[in-house]
Order: structure tokens, then sequence, then C-alpha cells
């Protein structure tokens, strides 16, 4: 075979090549078209990201919930709340009559500071000493920064300002984590996001799995109901959740020395009632995807905004109104609250009774809605 044949050869070999690598890869984006869990995951994860990234997520934390107590009873104090209230960083929500029922509230979560303005104000304003005291939750480190600078912010009053003009304006008094460290605040919220992502990964691919092996059918054929299969299938994955749970507080306690303030019955209360939620999320996810690689992307759907939007990374406060309703919806953003509120500040489930009765309700929502979804599937 002589030259110019052989390349000819080889030329026509590669455009066959080149047809059937194209057919592959047009067969391939039908098919991608036609599994829409797939193709919106393409568009949405992006979408999402980059909207949450834009709008949602904002470092510079402003109108922080905080409290009161005016010992004075003045206008010099009120005017200094005004000036406050001026700055956007604080936003007094609450007065207390006080400073043990401003501590008490803090413990709680009710606010995150409280101003407290000794009777001596007038008298401080002309002396070299701070003019008021800031108790401040120190649990979560970013909130707690923002209000430690407002020692430096000058006011439109002229507080500090005054003929004995005054390196420090307050007195701070940082509870729960008076050292600042960053893990105090992670290691807890980190429980929230390994449960999120794993119990909802096992469970959403639980039917999903037996569903491809067939194993869907033999349950059809027994007296077994739809709400006991999705409680039998939650139920061993709460001891998983669990183990983990221990692992995370218990080497967080020994390694970075993280305090667990509350008590262990209230604490393993709470993350009952979170893993039953997250549980109960993966298996409505399971209900809704068709395989096990759509219930992974589901996952991860639902794991991008509970780990931006829930407060584990970023101040709930920081966003707008439109992202904190989102939210509230997701169970880790309650749970976050609960466990940091037990862990680091000793608080116990009655002080955290909105967020506990929500991942109940969610819970038993979720069973029913999940359940009837199954139901709807096998007919």
């Amino acid at each position: 075979m002589n030259a110019p044949t052989k390349k000819a050869t080889a030329i026509n070999a590669f455009g066959q090549s080149l047809q059937r690598i194209g057919a592959i890869v047009f067969k391939e984006l039908r098919q991608l078209t036609r599994d829409r869990p797939t193709f919106g995951m393409i568009v949405m994860v992006p979408l999402i990201q980059l909207l949450l990234f834009g709008f949602a997520i904002n470092t510079n934390v402003r109108e922080l919930p905080v409290g009161v107590v005016d010992l004075s009873h003045t206008q010099t104090a009120r005017a200094l709340v005004s000036d406050l209230t001026a700055t956007q960083v604080v936003s007094f929500t609450e007065t207390y009559q006080t400073p043990k029922q401003a501590e008490d509230a803090i413990r709680r979560g009710h606010v995150h500071a409280v101003l407290v303005i000794p009777e001596d104000f007038g008298q401080r304003l002309q002396d070299q000493r701070p003019i008021a005291q800031w108790l401040i939750d120190g649990s979560d480190t970013m909130v707690s920064n923002a209000l430690l600078a407002l020692q430096q912010m000058p006011f439109a009053s002229g507080f500090e300002a005054q003929p004995s003009a005054r390196k420090n304006t307050f007195e701070i008094a940082l509870f729960f984590n008076p050292e600042r460290r960053s893990a105090i605040n992670i290691v807890p919220g980190l429980v929230a996001i390994v449960l999120t992502m794993t119990m909802v990964m096992f469970t959403s691919a639980a039917l999903v799995r037996e569903r491809e092996r067939g194993n869907l059918e033999l349950l059809i054929t027994t007296p077994v109901r739809s709400s006991e299969i999705m409680i039998g299938k939650i139920v061993p994955y709460i001891f998983v959740g669990l183990i983990q749970v221990s692992i995370i507080l218990g080497l967080g306690h020994l390694i970075f020395d993280v305090p667990i303030n509350g008590r262990l019955d209230q604490l393993v209360l709470g993350v009952f009632a979170f893993i039953s939620a997250s549980l109960t999320l993966g298996l409505l996810v399971s209900t809704i995807a068709k395989t096990q690689l759509q219930a992974m992307q589901l996952t991860v759907f639902l794991l991008i905004p509970s780990i931006l939007l829930s407060g584990f990374m970023f101040p709930y406060e920081g966003m707008p109104e439109a992202a904190q309703w989102i939210a509230e919806a997701l169970p880790a953003t309650h749970f976050i609250r609960m466990v940091r509120a037990i862990v680091l500040r000793g608080a116990t489930l009655e002080d955290l009774q909105p967020d506990l009765w929500w991942l109940i309700g969610f819970t038993v929502l979720g069973v029913i809605a999940a359940a009837s979804r199954f139901k709807k599937r096998l007919d």
C-alpha cells in the first residue's frame, strides 16, 4: 500500500472515530436533558451559589438584637442608646430592669448583648472611667467582634469627646468565650453540618437503593404500611447520628478545649430532635429521586444553603430578610441555635422551645408527607 493510500485510510479511520465519538456525545447530551433532576442541578447549583454569595452572605454584621439596662434614667443615657442605634450595628429590642435579667436573656439567646448604663452615668462622663458596660455573648466570634468594634466608633453626641477623653468608652464583659477562639463557635455548629450531610444522604439513598435492587416489590407484598417503612428506615440511623455527635463534641472537648456547659440529657434530646428532622428530610428526597445519583445531587443541593444560611459560617443577622426566611425553613438553622445555646451557654430546652417545636413539627409533617408520596409511587 502506497503512502497516499495509507494517509487516506488513516484520515478515513479518524473521521469515523470522530463520528462515533460525536454520536456518543449527542446521546449523552440527550440523556442529560431527559434527566430532569441532573439537568436542574447543572443550572440551579451555580445559580443558587451566585445568589447566596452575592446577596445573602454578608460579613458586615448589622441590626444585632441587643438589650439595655438603664439604671440612670437620664436624657443623656437615652441619647447614648440613640447614638448606638444610629451606628446600625445594634438594634435595641429589649429592656431589662437588672443586670441579672440581662445575663439570663443572653444565656437563653434572646439577645446577643446588653448595654448596662450605671446609676452614676452622668458622673462617669466627667471622670476617667468607662461610661457604661457591654455584656456580650462571645459564643459567636463574628458577632462579638462587631460589638467590640463599637469601642472605636464615633458617636453623634460626642460621648468620647468629653474633656476627659478616654481610650475605652465601655467596659466589656465577654461571656462563654472570653478568649474569642473560633473553635468554640465552629465545633458545635459543625455537629449540625455533619449530621445534615450524613443523615440526609443515608436516608435519601435508602428507598432508592431498595427500588434499584428490586426489594420494594417484596415490601409491597407484606402487610407493612408506608408509615411503618418510613419510621423503620429512620430508626437505625438515629444511633449513627448519636455516634457522630459523640465523636465531634468529645474530640472537640479534648483537642480544642470546647466547653460543654449544658446538661447532657438536654443535649441528647435536642440532637435526637434534629436527627429525626434530618432523616425525615432525607426520606422526602428519596421519594423524589429515581436513582442514587439523583439522591446524592439533591442532598448537595440542600447542603449548600444549610452551610451558608444557617448561621454556621456567616451571621444570621447579616443576611437580607428574604434569605432569613429561607434559613428558617432549614432544620440546620434551628439546631445550630440549640446546640450552641446548650453546649456553650448552658441553656435548657425550655429556653429553646420555638426551635425545638419547629424540629418536632417538621419531623411529624415530613414523615406524613414522605409516607403519602411513597404510597402514591407504589400505586
